[in-house]
């Protein structure tokens, strides 16, 4: 799963975990996307999660997702600049900070 980061200034915090296959869960709730094949995509706004603010689309068998990543008034470098993440085992996934 290839996760991509868009920054925003927020008050709010998020948590993300992965667990077995493609599912993911973004601040306690979870999402299945195992069902995605080779070139299918799934629109945001098909997706009942405000922190997924793109696509969630299959691309050579990997599942990638953008999500909202917040931040306070002054964020670090690697919080205002993220770059996307690959992630393979299950559990908490670390955060740019």
């Amino acid at each position: 799963m290839r996760i991509s980061f868009s920054p925003q200034r927020r008050d709010d915090t998020l948590t993300l975990e992965k667990s077995s296959g493609n599912r993911l869960m973004i601040n306690g709730e979870l999402f299945n996307f195992d069902d995605l094949q080779d070139g299918d995509q799934i629109a945001s706004a098909d997706i009942p999660c405000p922190w997924i603010c793109g696509p969630v689309e299959c691309i050579d068998g990997e599942v990638r997702v953008s999500v909202l990543l917040p931040h306070g008034p002054n964020p670090s470098e690697a919080v205002a600049f993220p770059e996307p993440i690959t992630v393979v085992d299950d559990g908490p996934i670390e955060l740019p900070n």
